[in-house]
């Protein structure tokens, strides 16, 4: 379905209900620049490094259209989402089931759930709706249920530096309206994830990443406010031959 629903969105703050589930797909995809691109450099990335039988745990995995592509590259994997949002993991288990893709779909909240031992996990544009005092903590917990020689995937929005945070904003909104949405939407949109989702800089996730244990940091994927880094448990990680 066509993301329509700031036309008529009130007040209230963003959240991933049935509305925004139901549009997720297009919204992400005209939102988001590159947004096809980036995951597809994430599922090669991981489908080159990582071993037979990995399990790759996706939090906050909205549709698991993540996963799903994981999936298409990799049927061996163990693939696992989470996600607070029952509408979101009610849509993506429709869509496991459509493409054959055995994944693991799990209602829960990311900061209590149990995480398992992965080989792989996924944060793809979840950190920044978390409040910044519980990141420092959550990534630890990230880390240690990490195995030795895997990788962290962190796609985030940014907050630029402040001689052109002002310019690459407007950049954006000017993309989004070529993506078809209008100045209201925008608008509106902006409004209603204020204070819901709070960027930080690229300095400042690389800082969080380390101090969490990542031996090493790279950006993979960047365009203006949008990036997606790999944090490395140990500098031992190399492609398989």
């Amino acid at each position: 379905m066509r993301d329509d629903i700031f036309t008529r969105w009130g007040d209230e703050k963003f959240s991933f209900n049935e509305s925004v589930a139901s549009v997720f797909d297009d919204m992400i995809s005209r939102s988001v620049p590159f947004y096809k691109v980036s995951s597809e450099l994430v599922c090669l990335l991981l489908a080159k490094t990582l071993r037979q039988n990995a399990r790759v745990l996706d939090l906050g995995c909205s549709l698991a259209s993540t996963l799903l592509e994981l999936h298409a590259k990799r049927d061996d994997l163990e693939l696992v989402g989470i996600d607070s949002s029952a509408a979101m993991i009610e849509l993506a288990s429709k869509k496991a089931l459509a493409h054959g893709a055995k994944i693991k779909l799990i209602i829960g909240d990311i900061l209590t759930n149990e995480l398992g031992q992965n080989d792989a996990v996924i944060l793809n544009y979840t950190l920044q709706f978390l409040k910044p005092h519980l990141r420092a903590d959550f990534l630890k917990k990230i880390f240690f249920s990490l195995r030795k020689n895997s990788v962290l995937i962190l796609s985030e929005k940014l907050e630029c530096a402040k001689p052109i945070n002002t310019a690459i904003t407007q950049i954006y909104e000017e993309y989004k309206e070529a993506q078809g949405y209008s100045k209201l939407e925008i608008a509106k949109k902006k409004e209603a994830l204020n204070s819901v989702l709070i960027p930080l800089s690229a300095k400042d996730n690389e800082k969080l990443c380390f101090e969490a244990g990542f031996s090493a940091f790279e950006c993979i994927f960047r365009w203006g406010n949008f990036a997606t880094f790999v944090a490395v448990k140990t500098s031992q990680f190399k492609p398989l031959p």
